[in-house]
């Protein structure tokens, strides 16, 4: 798990950097330059490429197509301005809880 954390941070690190690119050059500037709009479109056919992967059980293709959801996923939270930090905390609040009894916590 250590080595994927450190991945992890890498590829945040390498992604904040290229914020500022020139979207002609950069794919990551022009997801970024394309607001929360486009990070989140392109996240979402990522999730569903990486569904139709799973459904093939072709576990190559699972993670393959998993990185790719997981980079557009980070793509996506620096669009919205949203830090990882604030997603580990939130999985941090939730560590113990059954999902069932966590998800009828939540406010309606």
């Amino acid at each position: 798990m250590a080595e994927f954390s450190q991945t992890l941070a890498r590829l945040e690190a390498t992604l904040k950097a290229r914020a500022g690119a020139d979207p002609q050059s950069s794919y990551t500037a022009k997801l970024l330059a394309g607001g929360p709009a486009l990070a989140g479109k392109k996240f979402g056919e990522e999730a569903v490429e990486t569904v139709i992967a799973a459904m093939s059980g072709d576990k190559d293709a699972i993670a393959a197509e998993s990185a790719d959801l997981i980079y557009h996923w980070l793509v996506l939270l620096q669009a919205c301005g949203v830090e990882t930090s604030a997603v580990a905390e939130k999985l941090a609040a939730r560590e113990g809880q059954s999902g069932i009894a966590e998800k009828a916590g939540r406010p309606k």
